[in-house]
């Protein structure tokens, strides 16, 4: 590794790390006080990397450094954000309006709920089989604030990495897909009364797990881990054995949904590069 550069704003260097990595270069950084920071690249990504370090240091607060953070941001850091903003505002202004969109709307929900307006407002939103708009309104009510939380957690991350790496247009036909496959699976299997963003979340688990094994190569939006932990709270779910009641085939239904996408997706690509080859 060779230094590239150095600046005395941990949180923006690790927004430039971020962003770096994203174009899959190579990227570290040093620091031996978590406050004045060298950024390092590979030998061989230097020549790429100092043109992205030059705008980097014309603008280091750009909107698309916190974009990257989103996108493949470790949890993990040497470096001592003490008294600097976390940036929330800016890091969701950055989203799309599509992740902006569905965020606003589930938080809206909910505090309409909390404040009197649970049942003229879910009457309205409930899963209905004769009436087509309802196979979709499920996915934007949550009946808790950690419901709520978890959920809003994941979309964006996962949302936003996808939207960078496929495409606004894969986003949208992801969330329709798996919100509309996954309310009829859990209204099949259980009932109407369900509500909740986790199939559209495991919609999206699926088709970046999918995703990733067709392109080795591209940012990894979740780990093995992740994957691993999701699934067995999955099963643990069909086992009754959480705490909480959980919409178990709309998870799987989502999950499953997703996964197909991304397959479907692929054979499309595939067929595209041997139709020009020919």
């Amino acid at each position: 590794m060779i230094e590239l550069g150095s600046i005395n704003n941990p949180r923006a260097a690790q927004g430039f790390i971020d962003y770096v990595k994203s174009k899959g270069l190579d990227a570290q950084l040093r620091s031996s006080n978590g406050q004045a920071v060298i950024i390092c690249i590979a030998s061989s990504d230097f020549h790429q990397a100092q043109p992205l370090w030059e705008e980097f240091v014309e603008n280091p607060h750009h909107e698309r450094y916190q974009a990257a953070s989103w996108q493949v941001g470790s949890t993990q850091s040497v470096l001592s954000y003490q008294g600097q903003s976390l940036n929330l505002k800016a890091r969701f202004k950055a989203l799309s309006w599509l992740n902006q969109t569905v965020t606003l709307l589930c938080v809206a929900i909910y505090i309409a709920f909390t404040l009197g307006g649970f049942e003229p407002i879910y009457s309205v939103l409930q899963f209905n089989p004769n009436q087509p708009l309802t196979w979709l309104t499920p996915a934007i009510v949550h009946f808790s604030a950690v419901h709520l939380l978890f959920n809003i957690i994941w979309w964006i991350t996962l949302g936003n990495g996808i939207e960078k790496l496929a495409g606004k247009s894969t986003l949208i036909g992801l969330f329709l897909i798996t919100a509309l496959l996954s309310s009829w699976a859990e209204f099949i299997m259980v009932g109407p009364n369900f509500g909740g963003l986790s199939g559209v979340v495991y919609g999206l688990l699926g088709y970046c797990w999918i995703y990733r094994e067709f392109n080795p190569k591209q940012p990894e939006l979740v780990s093995n881990g992740i994957i691993g932990f999701m699934l067995v709270w999955l099963v643990l779910g069909f086992e009754d054995m959480l705490f909480v009641s959980m919409a178990n085939w709309a998870h799987l239904g989502g999950l499953l949904s997703g996964m197909a996408y991304a397959f479907t997706a692929q054979l499309f690509t595939v067929k595209k590069s041997s139709d020009k080859d020919i």
